[in-house]
């Protein structure tokens, strides 16, 4: 994105007539010119037209390497195979890239580093993967305006590092932080750690360059710190998922470097206590930094794992930090609020560092509960603080009706829980049971008042709970905005809905 290029994207080339939706399960019509009737003569014209805009390099179309781009990291999401992988480096290359999948009519699943879970990333047959990790370029950092200006491919530490060279704070930090990409983030809408304080990805988005499922060049919003003209297209495209357009550039909102954050741990007889605790510290008015929960399981994991050290005689386990003037009063007084919720030990991290080794056995909760069985489902179903508790019990009663290992972390300060399925895939009885608890946990979520998806989005694996969740009359409106968009339905097709 440049931040001196015009307020009009220039693009010479006209724009493709709206056309009827094509649906991408049927067979190609030998009759159509677009679609040579044989399907290496249809490969050999997608790779010939391809190469005209773009250098050798960026052009994949080895089987056995396309295969390796065809997941995310979601279970039990389909996926098919790419007839071609597309690295590209500049917006003229992704837009060279639209424009041949328009006139040939061929599907383009955007991706960023694949750390996604719901498979929303994933490929499906003969489409065009359009990469975006090696546009990953910083182009600007502003601290009179506080934005950076930057590239889908960017990753999110990254980005951290070098605001933080400016005394300015990007708040967005998933747990993949250190390999999750900046686009990635933009498409699924992404939250972390901090958000109880500071909000999640959509937040932070100001403005962004679009390429078009026809090649043209959308910019949408502003670098100023307010702006109000028009629809807020801005808006609509973050957690679209790549279904309305691929982001290649973004204005993104700074914030000054807050103080180091200290933390506390407080250890808690039931999950139920935990959360009454949470409800407690909102309540009083308290704005931590950080509220996270992990319960008994998932303790147990990470000190299998990483050795950490924490009570593993707790069932839950509650994390609060503050980044205020003022941490230690402040973590004094939620340390009150938890003793008198239940908490059996408050203990107060004594420095940051130790506040940090907290916060990094907080951050391996996914990757210790993935070691208990050869695979995982991780659910991401957000319900109101209020709820918070109903979640966890309802969530301890449906692993012990099935059977199975499931841990929850939690994103407890805004109640975005993580229930988190052990399973062994080559267990028939035991992926199913996997699967059925999983859609058990959204319903719970979703008859607490509560939605399928806080963070990780739709993809593939919740395309079914979203219909539940948003209506026929919301589902019909998506699937109108959808056709605005992307009137052929090419951009990564079958996904959401």
């Amino acid at each position: 994105m440049d931040p001196q290029a015009p307020a009009e994207p220039v693009d010479a080339v006209d724009p493709v007539a709206p056309a009827d939706p094509v649906d991408l399960a049927d067979p190609v019509d030998p009759a159509d010119p677009a679609d040579p009737a044989d399907p290496a003569d249809r490969a050999a014209e997608l790779r010939d037209r391809l190469l005209k805009g773009l250098p050798p390099e960026a052009l994949i179309t080895d089987p056995q390497v396309t295969a390796s781009y065809a997941t995310d990291m979601a279970s039990f999401c389909a996926a098919g195979t790419p007839a071609a992988v597309v690295v590209p480096r500049t917006v003229e290359q992704v837009q060279h890239v639209m424009r041949t999948a328009t006139e040939l009519r061929v599907p383009v699943v955007p991706q960023g580093a694949r750390t996604g879970l719901s498979g929303g990333a994933n490929a499906t047959d003969g489409c065009i993967v359009l990469s975006l990790l090696k546009m990953d370029r910083i182009l600007e950092i502003a601290a009179v305006d506080r934005i950076a200006v930057v590239e889908p491919g960017v990753v999110n530490a990254v980005l951290s590092r070098a605001v933080a060279e400016h005394g300015l704070y990007y708040p967005p930090d998933p747990s993949s932080w250190e390999q999750c990409t900046i686009g990635g983030n933009i498409g699924t809408a992404s939250g972390g750690l901090c958000c109880v304080k500071y909000g999640v990805t959509a937040e932070y988005v100001l403005g962004l360059d679009v390429v078009l499922a026809d090649g043209r060049l959308l910019r949408t919003g502003r670098r100023t710190a307010k702006g109000v003209a028009g629809y807020d297209l801005t808006r609509l495209f973050v957690g679209s998922e790549g279904s309305l357009g691929i982001v290649v550039g973004a204005v993104l909102a700074l914030r000054p470097a807050p103080p180091r954050q200290l933390a506390l741990a407080a250890e808690f007889p039931s999950a139920a206590a935990a959360c009454a605790a949470v409800c407690a510290v909102m309540e009083a008015g308290h704005t931590p930094s950080l509220l996270e929960l992990m319960d008994r399981t998932t303790v147990r994991a990470v000190n299998r794992l990483g050795r950490m050290g924490l009570p593993e005689t707790t069932e839950a386990l509650l994390l609060a930090a503050f980044d205020t003037p003022h941490a230690p009063a402040d973590l004094a007084a939620v340390g009150e609020l938890c003793t008198a919720a239940g908490a059996t030990a408050v203990v107060p991290a004594e420095d940051e560092a130790e506040s940090e080794l907290l916060l990094q056995a907080r951050r391996m909760s996914l990757t210790a509960l993935e070691a208990l069985r050869p695979a995982t489902m991780i659910d991401d179903v957000c319900v109101p603080r209020s709820r918070l508790a109903d979640m966890l019990d309802g969530t301890a009663a449906v692993a012990a009706r099935y059977g199975l290992t499931i841990g929850v972390c939690a994103h407890a300060g805004d109640g975005n829980t993580h229930p988190v399925v052990c399973f062994d895939p080559a267990d028939p009885d035991e992926t199913a049971r996997a699967r059925a608890s999983f859609d058990e946990i959204m319903a719970l979520g979703l008859e607490l008042g509560g939605t399928i998806t806080g963070e990780h989005g739709v993809g593939v694996l919740k395309k079914e709970w979203l219909a539940r969740e948003l209506g026929p009359v919301g589902l019909e409106m998506q699937r109108a905005v959808k056709q605005a968009f992307d009137p052929l339905g090419l951009l990564n097709p079958g996904k959401l809905f």
